[in-house]
């Protein structure tokens, strides 16, 4: 049975680093394979990926447009009627152990009076847990 100790990679697997700057007689020594002077000589000496040769770039060009909803959207957990068949009496968002907005849809059907306390009820889901005995709670 093999260790973890005596894994080894496979010949070939893992080649050594280039190491430039050693000397005229490595191949890779002065110059070090990047000609010489000028900016791509240098350490550092690229542009990103963006730049457009000092034209203003594309996404400056274009005009900004619209509203961005995003940071003010309102996200809800929802949970429908049929699913708080297996809760008792009073239901909060600590119960159900939910963090954010809590809503309630009317898919399915409720068999018990249950007292809920929710962020936002649809219109078919009070109607039915109204029905049932029970009350809604905002």
């Amino acid at each position: 049975m093999s260790q973890l100790s005596s894994l080894k990679y496979n010949p070939g697997a893992k080649k050594n680093k280039k190491r430039v700057g050693r000397g005229t007689s490595s191949g890779w020594g002065k110059t070090c394979g990047r000609g010489h002077k000028g900016q791509k000589s240098r350490s550092g000496g690229t542009k990103g990926v963006r730049f457009e040769g000092g034209q203003t770039p594309l996404y400056r060009r274009l005009p900004k447009r619209g509203f961005k909803n995003y940071p003010f959207k309102k996200v809800y957990s929802v949970l429908n009627v049929s699913d708080l068949n297996k809760y008792e009496g009073e239901i909060d968002k600590t119960t159900l152990k939910i963090s954010g907005l809590l809503k309630i849809l009317g898919n399915g059907e409720i068999m018990k009076a249950i007292t809920i306390k929710a962020d936002k009820f649809s219109g078919s889901a009070q109607k039915k847990i109204e029905a049932a005995g029970g009350k809604c709670l905002t």
